[in-house]
Formats: C-alpha cells, sequence, structure tokens
C-alpha cells in the first residue's frame, strides 16, 4: 500500500511539471509575438476647413486685343525709319518717312491756282453784286474756287500722310520694309502691338454654356512661364453654339499681364463658375476609388478603419468631403494598399505624428 501511494505522488508531480513547462512555453510564444508585432508605416492627412471652386478647364492661344497693321497711305520711296522692333510708341507718333518732295510742290502748285481761283471768285462777286455778270459766270468762278480748295487740301493731307504715324499705343512686333524700299499705297511697313491686355478666345463644349457667365473669374496659366498665375476674367460669351464642333466661344480678357505674357503664348485656361466655401476637405491622394464607390482610411489610436465617404468638388490635390468624415479627423494619404481594417500603424509624416 505504501508502495502504491509513493508511486501515485511521483506520478502527480511528473504531471504537474509537464503543466507548468506547458503554460511557461505558451507564455514565452504571447510574448515574442507581441514583440514581433508589425507597425505599417504610412503618411497621413487631415480634415481641414477651406474653400474649393468648380472649374472648366481648356487651353488656348494668346491674343492681343489692340493690334494693327501699319501702311502707306501714299506712294515713294521710304526716307527714315524712326522705330524698330521692340520699341515702344504712342499713337499718332511719327514711326517713318517718306520722301515728300513731290508732295510738297503739288501744295505749292495747288496753292498758287487756289490763290488766282480766289481772286477771280472775288471779282466776279463785285461784279455780280453790281449786275455786270451773269449769275451762271458767277457760279462758274465759285465751283472753280471750290474744286481747287479740295485739290488743295487734298495735296496737304498726301504731304501730311508722307509721315507715317502709328494708330495705337503699343510695341513694334514687326518690321515690313527697309530704308531706300520703293513702297506703294496700302503696303505694310510695321506691326504693333499693344502687350497690356490680351485675350484668350476658348471653345467650350455646349453642354458647359448653362455653367459660364460674363465676368467669372479666369485663372491663366502660360507653359513659357513656370510657376506664375495670371488672373483675368470672362468678357463676352457668344450667343450661338456652332452646329460643326457642338462648341460656343467664351472670351476671357487678361489685364494684369505683369510684361510678361505675350500674343501667341499657348496658355492653360481655368473658368471658376462655383464657389464653396468652409468645406470638409482632404488630401486627393487620401481617396480610394472602388467602381463607383469612394472610400478612405481613418486613423484612430495607431488602428486604421475603412470608411466610405461622398465627395464634391475636386480642385487641384484638394477634394471636398460633402458626408463620411468629421473635422480634424486622420486619414491615410500614402500606404492605403498595405492596409486592412484594424492594421496598426505608424505614420511617418513629422506634420501629423500622433501616438502609435
Amino acid at each position: 500500500m505504501k508502495l502504491i501511494t509513493t508511486t501515485l505522488s511521483a506520478i502527480l508531480f511528473a504531471c504537474l511539471m509537464i503543466i507548468m513547462q506547458a503554460c511557461s512555453s505558451n507564455n514565452g510564444q504571447s510574448n515574442v509575438s507581441t514583440e514581433n508585432t508589425v507597425l505599417i508605416p504610412v503618411e497621413a492627412g487631415q480634415v481641414n476647413r477651406g474653400d474649393i471652386s468648380a472649374f472648366y478647364a481648356n487651353t488656348a492661344t494668346l491674343e492681343a486685343e489692340q493690334e494693327a497693321t501699319v501702311v502707306s497711305k501714299v506712294r515713294g520711296i521710304i526716307k527714315e525709319l524712326y522705330v524698330e522692333e521692340g520699341d515702344n510708341v504712342q499713337a499718332g507718333q511719327i514711326i517713318a518717312k517718306i520722301d515728300d518732295e513731290q508732295y510738297q510742290l503739288e501744295v505749292n502748285n495747288a496753292k498758287a491756282t487756289l490763290d488766282r481761283l480766289q481772286n477771280n471768285l472775288s471779282r466776279s462777286k463785285e461784279l455780280f453784286d453790281r449786275n455786270l455778270v451773269s449769275a451762271e459766270a458767277y457760279q462758274n468762278a465759285k465751283f472753280e474756287y471750290e474744286s481747287q480748295k479740295a485739290t488743295f487740301e487734298l495735296s496737304v493731307l498726301n504731304l501730311e500722310n508722307s509721315s507715317v504715324r502709328s494708330p495705337i499705343k503699343g510695341t513694334i512686333s514687326e518690321r515690313f520694309v527697309k530704308k531706300g524700299n520703293m513702297i506703294g499705297t496700302d503696303q505694310q511697313l510695321y506691326r504693333v502691338t499693344d502687350f497690356s491686355r490680351l485675350k484668350a478666345v476658348l471653345h467650350v463644349p455646349e453642354h458647359e454654356m448653362s455653367k459660364i457667365r460674363n465676368n467669372q473669374r479666369a485663372e491663366l496659366r502660360a507653359d513659357a512661364i513656370p510657376n506664375e498665375l495670371f488672373v483675368g476674367y470672362v468678357e463676352r460669351i457668344s450667343p450661338v453654339v456652332d452646329s460643326q464642333s457642338g462648341t460656343f466661344r467664351a472670351t476671357v480678357y487678361i489685364d494684369e499681364t505683369r510684361n510678361m505674357l505675350r500674343p501667341g503664348m499657348f496658355s492653360r485656361v481655368r473658368i471658376v463658375y462655383d464657389t464653396r466655401q468652409n468645406s470638409r476637405l482632404i488630401p486627393r491622394s487620401a481617396i480610394i476609388s472602388e467602381d463607383l464607390n469612394k472610400s478612405v482610411f481613418v486613423v484612430r489610436d495607431s488602428l486604421v478603419f475603412k470608411r466610405s465617404i461622398q465627395t464634391g468638388y475636386t480642385n487641384g490635390q484638394s477634394v471636398e468631403v460633402i458626408d463620411g468624415l468629421e473635422d480634424n479627423e486622420i486619414v491615410v494619404t500614402i500606404g492605403q494598399g498595405s492596409l486592412q481594417d484594424s492594421t496598426k500603424v505608424n505614420i511617418i509624416n513629422s506634420a501629423l505624428l500622433i501616438g502609435n
């Protein structure tokens, strides 16, 4: 009996030792598992409040609002060219001179003939008043005088037109002739361009017609001038739609060119047709698009949870959130591909470091 009791005690002791070792082994594995939990590195952004606009975007080539081709009103040899390409000119400024010797002689001849006919008219009037000449003779003398007066004025005008003047204020953008050239009437001499006010003509699809209005703000960027934004407005809208292209013309004017924009530049224009103020905004990179559904990963206590959202306007890198998020919530912007609900994350962008 004593032997049996001793044997049972030994068996119970062995079982107890096995159980204690098993528990110890399980605790160690649990600790190792806890110590080896992986934190997924992500970048995140915050839900903020701000204004966001909706816009129509298109491209256009800039044109000058005022541009004139200077032509000669008389024929002759170019005696002087007073301006060159790039020079600024005022309206009415003399920019070229045509040899005027012939026109000066024509003026002198016409003036002498006019003086003679004026004396004849004066004598005819005295005689007519005294009934010494017929009314027909007096009217003929008067007609000859008036005709010669017009000839004289025309010769004076030709003499004045030998001095070529700029019709508008602007900059000489092109010269077509050289000193000494023989030119004819209506031949081009210069092109003058006013750079102070430029326009962009957009061909807008007809389905956008209800959105575009006069005086709406327009933003313009030129590929040739990176990182520069120019502000203008919609000046006029064509009331008809082109049946072939299905578009209508909208003309945008840029007043503040800052002497940087030039006609002919390729530009990208955005017409802002609506602005919502104090909207919830998140970074565009935070959105996960799946078919027609949009969602984000929200970070809370270092864990992420996927949440469906409803979005509104998109403007650049910001997206309006209409429903699904609250102010100041944190959303993952980079690293969503490795996440699922309840994944533990480590936010690595310093501006939004939170407890992990």
